[in-house]
């Protein structure tokens, strides 16, 4: 980067993120997810793309995996039928020097919903198409912390398409992505067990391991006939590899942001209708007033 270019973002970082600086120079930008802390600054980091033009990846890094790149697949060809329902799991035990070396993690903001939800919204999102509504309800009722350790969630799609999620950070279960896609191998694996439970009139889908469950004959549909049990075949890779190099393609102009900041700014607004469901016990709509 030029010296006169490193002094002037340097000049706007100090009264602004290091984001909005970049992107007032509509410097082209990896940003991990969430991408804001809250949808209004979401919002401002959106205005601020479009007027400069910069060129903005978010690092909801799943979606350049193979992994969520074959369930799409299935569930786009309609092997499954209509989709009917999705229930998903991200059930794991975060250590307790996990909260020692961040005691913020202790307080409000700082659990799993803005933390580890937000990567279930846009996998769930990209494979069910968009979340309407929410209702949730929270516990922190194992470590006592001011935060949630544990939420149950229901969404509603616009297709009329509903799911439902459980997310804690206490429990002691193989059931969630980082355990079961073998993507980081830093984490504890069990290829054998699933997170997602896509399910539609004619089929379902157990996510990560792609079994795929139909009829037969693809007949008549009934509880009495059997259903075949199809092992499809499971593709590997480095989803954070391909997501650095996909950004080399969006920096240079070859490829449009497979996340954009609107698309994660969803994700953000979807998580935070989850944390005030939780606070009103209310059904909150996600879809934003035009």
């Amino acid at each position: 980067m030029r010296a006169d270019l490193i002094e002037r973002v340097s000049d706007h970082a100090r009264n602004q993120t290091p984001t909005l600086a970049c992107l007032e120079q509509a410097l082209p930008v990896l940003l991990e997810k969430p991408l804001a802390s809250s949808v209004a600054e979401g919002e401002t980091l959106a205005r601020a793309e479009r007027e400069r033009g910069a060129r903005v990846l978010v690092g909801h890094h799943r979606t350049h995996g193979a992994t969520l790149r074959q369930a799409r697949e299935i569930v786009a060809s309609g092997a499954l039928g209509r989709l009917v329902a999705v229930n998903g799991s991200a059930t794991f035990v975060k250590p307790d020097d996990y909260f020692e070396a961040g005691p913020w993690r202790r307080e409000a903001g700082g659990g799993p919903i803005p933390i580890n939800l937000i990567h279930e919204v846009h996998s769930l999102r990209l494979l069910c198409g968009e979340i309407v509504a929410v209702q949730a309800l929270a516990s922190n009722a194992t470590r006592g912390f001011a935060v949630e350790d544990t939420v149950v969630i229901n969404f509603r799609f616009a297709s009329g398409a509903l799911g439902t999620f459980v997310l804690s950070d206490t429990a002691a279960s193989p059931r969630s992505w980082e355990q079961n896609a073998g993507e980081n191998p830093a984490y504890d694996h069990h290829p054998d067990e699933d997170c997602y439970i896509v399910a539609g009139t004619h089929g379902s889908l157990a996510i990560p391991t792609m079994r795929l469950h139909r009829y037969a004959d693809n007949g008549a549909r009934s509880w009495w006939r059997p259903l075949e049990l199809v092992r499809l075949p499971l593709e590997r890779d480095d989803p954070i590899e391909r997501q650095l190099a996909h950004f080399v393609d969006v920096i240079r102009g070859d490829a449009e942001p497979l996340v954009d900041v609107e698309g994660a700014l969803a994700n953000l607004r979807i998580t935070e209708a989850v944390a005030e469901a939780v606070r009103t016990g209310a059904t909150v709509a996600t879809i934003p007033e035009r």
